[in-house]
């Protein structure tokens, strides 16, 4: 209970809505505004824009590129010869710091200014050979670790003989060994003063890292520093390791965001206790700091969009009260389209780490273009993380509720008591970089819910959905991205118009198929009232485009179908082209987007607007 019953596709927040030709213009009119706002502001910021400093000399393409992105550009002209070489001594520093970092150390960079009116700041750059690494090696100060810690460590260095003697390489090869000998369980090791010759004579370069690894650590028990509610038994069960265990980090990090997943922490710190603090057996004990969130919190909200009008909606949770991270919440939604209240107990890391149980309750009524529907019901579902941002998850539900929808042919009235009983399965991996904003990697979703409805007469079937998304960086910043997904679900078994309803798939809206109203997307009956249907496809391909540190661009093609058979077909597709802009708040970006449907058969409107937080996927 509490979910869509199958229904898809997002709520916009704002919709503009206009209707027939004069709307329909008006519509593609605000659609070009946009997009020529964006352009402008992205050709204004380019034309602005100038070189800090002209590059000369016999360069290969990708190190004339590096050098003049680390140059940079600037907005201002140069109005005098002063500024010219002013400006010109600060890029050839830039220039010499790329030039050292890609291998080039028998270089010789001038600072320069034209002749011509303005003057410009030139940069000549002669960069001499390149230099590659040659005689690597790894000494230990102090005792050395075991044999196996040590080949893990020159191993981990990475760097090969004759490769370019790149300083930013010798830099991270000095991070790989540390991390490597601490992940061995030398949890004090650090780097000393490394040395590294420049040998002129022969073009190469030499690096000596010393390394000091202190003593194996083993683990011991907690020691917890909190003025909160939280059971210190029970938060013992959740570290990952065993009292003589050898240190890893890895096992302390996993602690420490076992304890952020709970949600009840205002701040978690974990660490290792400091080198003298041991007990008989040379054992380190972690130090476990916590600070609750309040104990109460009550949280109101409102909205309001063309379809829903207004909504209001209020949380009142409770934290900790088993004094095991759980969280008990009531809460209530009222609005035109979807309305519910209820409460939920979450219990994480129950019975075992890392895994969570959820329970609900409650009332509700939605009220589509499709269906309304009054119900009951209960729920209760496990999740089990894997790694970071991995999940696999289980959960029943039985709900009773009144649904009431239009018959196919008559459209006269059609009112079902039914009683829908379901368990599921869900998968979901995320190797993205970035939950709310992400520029490389992918996420996929599956889900299956075999479902039995009992009423009238009786219905069992399964609900089949999976979602794919990919993101794909062109340039080494991630300033330009391409974005896709695909959605496909079927409801196998089932046939139309046994299926109530509430529980077909339907499409359009701004998780959806922008462009489109909630629900526009697929089959309608005579009087235009959505029909739902029993598959479904969306495809969505963006491509996004950061302007300056806060500020980009998206366009972006989504499309999709909604079908009377359980294939996915995508016939009869669907498709709504827009554009957006995006505004990073720090923590994610907030985004606004604008959409033009391009069947007009299944317009709601010229123009669709949708105002959220996060990428659209």
């Amino acid at each position: 209970m509490g979910e869509d019953g199958g229904v898809t596709g997002g709520h916009p927040v704002a919709t503009g809505v206009l209707r027939g030709l004069k709307g329909d213009c008006v519509g593609r009119l605000a659609f070009a505004a946009v997009a020529t706002a964006a352009l402008c502001v992205y050709g204004a910021g380019s034309a602005r824009a100038e070189p800090r400093a002209d590059v000369t000399g016999e360069l290969g393409s990708d190190l004339r590129e590096r050098i003049v992105r680390a140059i940079g550009e600037s907005d201002r002209s140069v109005e005098n010869r002063f500024q010219a070489r002013r400006r010109a001594r600060d890029a050839a520093e830039d220039a010499v710091a790329v030039l050292r970092s890609e291998g080039y150390y028998a270089y010789a960079v001038e600072a320069e200014v034209s002749e011509d009116e303005p003057p410009r700041p030139v940069v000549a750059v002669v960069p001499g050979p390149r230099f590659v690494f040659s005689d690597l090696q790894v000494a230990w100060t102090g005792a050395a670790p075991d044999e196996e810690a040590r080949l893990k460590a020159e191993e981990a260095m990475g760097l090969n003989l004759g490769d370019p003697g790149r300083s930013a390489e010798v830099v991270a090869a000095e991070g790989r060994i540390v991390a490597t000998v601490r992940q061995s369980g030398y949890a004090d090791a650090s780097p000393d003063p490394r040395e590294v010759i420049v040998d002129h004579a022969d073009n190469t370069v030499r690096p000596t890292f010393r390394i000091s690894a202190g003593d194996l650590v083993r683990l011991d028990g907690l020691v917890i520093d909190t003025d909160g509610r939280t059971n210190p038994a029970w938060l013992d069960q959740l570290r990952p390791w065993r009292e003589g265990d050898v240190y890893d980090p890895e096992d302390v990090a996993e602690l420490e965001r076992r304890l952020l997943d709970t949600g009840v922490y205002d701040t978690v710190t974990v660490a290792l206790s400091a080198k003298d603090d041991v007990d008989e057996q040379g054992r380190r004990r972690v130090l476990v700091g916590l600070a609750d969130r309040p104990r109460r919190t009550l949280e109101l909200g409102a909205s309001y969009s063309t379809l829903e009008g207004f909504g209001v909606d209020s949380r009142w949770s409770r934290y900790n009260v088993l004094g095991r991270a759980d969280t008990l919440a009531l809460v209530a939604r009222l609005s035109e389209l979807d309305s519910r209240i209820g409460g939920d107990l979450t219990l994480p890391h129950w019975r075992r780490a890392a895994q969570t149980l959820h329970l609900n309750a409650g009332a509700y009524r939605n009220e589509t273009d499709a269906f309304e529907e009054t119900g009951v019901g209960v729920g209760a579902d496990l999740r089990r993380r894997y790694g970071a941002n991995s999940f696999v998850t289980i959960g029943a539900s039985l709900d009773f509720s009144r649904n009431d929808e239009k018959e196919a042919r008559t459209l006269s009235p059609l009112g079902r008591d039914l009683i829908t009983a379901a368990v599921f399965g869900a998968v979901s991996l995320d190797r993205s970089n970035d939950r709310l904003d992400p520029t490389q990697g992918w996420r996929v979703d599956t889900r299956l819910e075999p479902t039995y409805i009992a009423g009238d007469e009786a219905l069992p079937y399964l609900e089949v959905s999976a979602q794919g998304a990919a993101y794909l960086p062109l340039d080494d910043q991630a300033r330009t991205v391409i974005a896709g997904r695909l959605r496909v679900g079927s409801l196998v078994g089932g046939e139309l118009p046994d299926v109530p309803a509430s529980r077909r798939f339907y499409a359009g809206g701004g998780g959806s198929v922008r462009g489109y109203a909630y629900q526009a997307v697929g089959p309608r009956l005579s009087d235009n009232t959505p029909r739902g249907g029993l598959s479904l496809v969306e495809v969505s391909l963006e491509a996004r485009r950061k302007l300056t540190d806060r500020w980009g661009v998206v366009a972006f093609v989504d499309a999709g179908s909604v079908g009377d058979e359980m294939t996915p077909n995508g016939d009869n597709l669907s498709v709504g082209i827009g554009v957006g802009v995006r505004y990073d708040l720090g923590f994610g970006p907030i985004r606004a987007d604008i959409a033009i449907p391009l069947d007009a058969d299944k317009r709601d409107g010229a123009f669709q607007i949708y105002l959220s937080i996060g990428q659209s996927f």
